[in-house]
């Protein structure tokens, strides 16, 4: 058996809730040096660039989970003003993209797993999707773990679906079928001007939360219900967030599968799987406006 078939072997063996729960608990605990000397080996072992982040110091933090979601400096990233583009919501890499075929995604050579599942289970959620257009962005251990709007938006509902822990790293998800769709996840659907978009962020083993900026803290807990959360269009309690805004973040790094109506949008021509991400580039366009308009080449 080779190394990787054993690497596959022991996810789905290992108890990964158990396992990501206590990860979560020492990632939140303030453990002085120990937690200094943790974050200082974290900056080491995978060569993050702390000079874009606004505590440029392991002694600035005081949970590792602190330093995971660190913010960046003012203008470490910038937002494309072009009123026609949508801007990538994440640093990280693109692992699948492009049109949902038969209610399918598109996972991995040989594997494609369900639209409907995805978002949990729903045929009234999935609906205005089907047919559109899809984009997975995996993020690694090194890249910066907050999420940001691709394009202005209103938000519709938000869902938590129970699931799995299995890593999302490409290894897995080469191996595992149905991966996104099994592991536990929170769907957010936004309303725009163009049409829904749906960004759904994925949990994966020791990733010990997943947040967003109006709810605060999602999972943990867990349970083995899907939660549904409903939010008015407009009035005081909306909630409007727009391009480039902060929408949630991650503890521990994941993947976000971002979904589009059809005729909505066309993914930027330069890009497709493996391109790497990063927050505010060029993402895509919206089709049927302005179709002259340009996106400035420096984000193309």
């Amino acid at each position: 058996m080779s190394f990787d078939k054993v690497k596959i072997t022991l996810q789905y063996l290992m108890p990964k809730h158990a396992i990501s729960r206590l990860v979560g608990k020492l990632a939140a605990a303030k453990a002085g040096w120990l937690t200094t000397k943790l974050i200082s080996i974290f900056i080491k072992s995978y060569d993050i660039n702390m000079a874009e982040a606004k505590l440029k110091n392991a002694t600035d933090f005081d949970t590792f989970n602190d330093f995971f979601t660190r913010e960046l400096e003012e203008g470490a990233r910038t937002i494309n003003d072009n009123e026609q583009a949508l801007c990538y919501p994440v640093d990280g890499k693109i692992s699948q993209q492009g049109a949902i075929k038969d209610g399918q995604l598109i996972q991995a050579k040989g594997f494609d797993y369900s639209l409907t599942t995805l978002l949990g289970g729903d045929e009234q959620t999935a609906a205005p999707f089907q047919a559109g257009s899809f984009s997975c962005i995996y993020l690694a251990p090194k890249d910066y773990h907050r999420i940001h709007m691709p394009m202005a938006g209103t938000l519709r509902e938000m869902i938590y679906i129970p699931g799995d822990l299995f890593s999302v790293n490409p290894l897995t998800a080469n191996n595992v079928p149905n991966l996104f769709a099994r592991n536990e996840r929170v769907v957010t659907v936004f309303d725009t001007d163009h049409g829904p978009m749906a960004m759904v962020l994925v949990g994966a083993t020791i990733v010990a939360s997943i947040e967003t900026v109006w709810a605060g803290t999602i999972t943990p807990p867990a349970g083995k219900d899907i939660f549904r959360w409903k939010y008015p269009a407009s009035g005081i309690d909306a909630i409007h967030l727009a391009k480039g805004d902060e929408m949630g973040r991650f503890k521990l790094g994941s993947t976000v599968v971002s979904t589009f109506a059809p005729q909505m949008i066309e993914f930027n021509k330069n890009a497709g799987p493996n391109t790497v991400t990063r927050l505010g580039e060029h993402y895509a366009d919206l089709i049927g406006k302005n179709d002259d308009a340009s996106v400035d080449s420096e984000n193309s």
